[in-house]
């Protein structure tokens, strides 16, 4: 019977069955500029939104950083930031395979197991966090009449909706493009709310502490940013692999990390903005003292009903572009196990959506307390992971000249053991704890920054994977050659 269903299911116009199965050179489709431009659009339209925005907020609201010291901050963090995702995006092509797959071959097919469990959990506290802002937008546009509660579960169910139709409703190479054109709403809605709020900013803002302080709240703010755009990393590849496999891989790197830079450092910089001007602000002070969705319902003040469509699309956005992300951990989750790809993806899809909706739901006042320790957390996972993967790609199949094998994507036999990556990836995290500096734990080395607390858990966890793999990788290989 449940053979019949997904048969009617997977048979709906549009919907991928496709699952993490490698995409084979034959089955690739063909890509002009036009579709080398879509790879920018779809990164500047998932980008653009008001998550991004909320992100900002914290440089000021958080860190009590300045004017120019927050945006300095973002430009260069959310650069760094991307250029992990641009890298790990360019395997998409050239090797048809999804980036938790990619991961059975920077770090091997045991050890990539708990990669996917960790993939699987940075997004669905993605999808929580969109639900809750899309949730909080829905109520502040409808007063009283609809609960924040209310606002997550229409916007769970959105999500998963559009997840569940995979990549054909995000990004298709050959036929379709929804996305050519989504970035163009959602920048008229932001443009809208900057030209109204503009008035309230106070861009004179500074820094009202101590040196030591200052030099810790920089370090924490970079260190949040840098960690809510390196995270893509883990699932950047996943949207290029019907892209030829003689993409460039130049291009697929500028066009990733130019949209995920401009995306993100567009919204940040406006959320900075609105920051700087809530202590002069007493109506912008009450809305944000009910929800952050309030605070930029009262950023389009006086606009009446299109202020309110405004908040409609970047709710809306918050909504569509996390879709990209649950579709990716339900991918992760069909790594896991051969039992676990048997399942289609759209059941698993269906169970990510329950999951953030129940999270979204019962963590919906507070936003704030999940922005401050999710992001940089996801990061100490993420960033060791990533060393891991360069330097696998770098020093033990560049320079050696040995080409990655895709065709081994499932085959235990011929993929790393990942001892030495395992390792790494744990020397890794011992470095991000003693570095990170979290409202429920400070590292002892994150306390000498400042004399205050800056965390540097990211920092630490790079040297200690970097340092720590390629020996133990050269030994791995000598021993069992793979």
């Amino acid at each position: 019977r449940f053979a019949r269903w997904n048969d009617k299911i997977e048979g709906l116009a549009g919907l991928e069955a496709r699952g993490i199965t490698r995409v084979l050179p034959e089955e690739k489709h063909a890509a002009g500029i036009r579709q080398y431009v879509q790879m920018l659009l779809l990164w500047f339209s998932i980008n653009l939104f008001s998550a991004s925005i909320f992100t900002g907020l914290l440089g000021r609201l958080l860190f009590s950083l300045g004017w120019k010291d927050a945006v300095c901050i973002a430009i260069f963090a959310l650069g760094l930031g991307a250029s992990g995702a641009a890298y790990v995006s360019t395997f998409g092509p050239e090797s048809g395979n999804r980036t938790m797959i990619l991961g059975r071959y920077f770090v091997g097919y045991w050890p990539s197991k708990i990669v996917c469990v960790l993939q699987i959990i940075l997004q669905i506290g993605w999808g929580v966090i969109s639900c809750i802002i899309a949730g909080q937008m829905f109520s502040a546009i409808n007063g009283k009449g609809l609960s924040v509660a209310v606002g997550c579960v229409i916007a769970a169910l959105l999500i998963g909706l559009i997840a569940m139709f995979g990549i054909a409703c995000l990004h298709v190479v050959e036929r379709a493009h929804p996305r050519r054109y989504a970035w163009l709403p959602q920048i008229v809605a932001i443009l809208v709310l900057v030209g109204n709020s503009a008035p309230h900013y106070n861009t004179s803002a500074s820094f009202a502490g101590e040196p030591g302080t200052l030099t810790a709240s920089r370090c924490s703010f970079f260190a949040l940013l840098f960690g809510s755009v390196v995270a893509f990393s883990a699932a950047s590849a996943d949207f290029y692999v019907y892209y030829p496999t003689t993409t460039p891989k130049w291009l697929v790197f500028s066009m990733t990390w130019s949209g995920i830079w401009a995306g993100t450092v567009l919204c940040n910089i406006v959320g900075i903005a609105i920051a700087t001007g809530i202590d002069s602000n007493p109506r912008w002070a009450s809305a944000y003292e009910i929800s952050s969705g309030a605070l930029l319902y009262a950023c389009y003040d006086g606009l009446g009903g299109f202020g309110s469509f405004c908040l409609i699309i970047l709710a809306l956005t918050s909504v569509t572009n996390n879709a990209p992300f649950t579709y990716s951990a339900a991918l992760a989750i069909q790594v896991l196990s051969r039992y676990a790809k048997a399942v289609p993806r759209w059941v698993w899809c269906v169970v990510i959506t329950t999951v953030e909706l129940v999270c979204s739901v019962a963590g919906r006042n507070h936003l704030l307390r999940i922005f401050e320790n999710f992001l940089p957390l996801m990061s100490y996972w993420v960033v060791p992971w990533l060393t891991i993967g360069v330097e696998e790609h770098l020093i033990f199949h560049k320079l050696r000249g040995v080409p990655f094998d895709w065709t081994a994507w499932e085959d235990r036999g011929r993929l790393p053991i990942g001892a030495a990556a395992l390792v790494a990836w744990l020397m890794g995290w011992a470095g991000a704890i003693i570095g990170m500096s979290q409202v429920w734990y400070t590292g002892p080395v994150a306390l000498k920054v400042g004399g205050f607390g800056g965390d540097i858990g990211a920092w630490l966890a790079i040297a200690f994977a970097g340092v720590v793999f390629p020996p133990l990788r050269y030994v791995e290989l000598r021993a069992v050659g793979r």
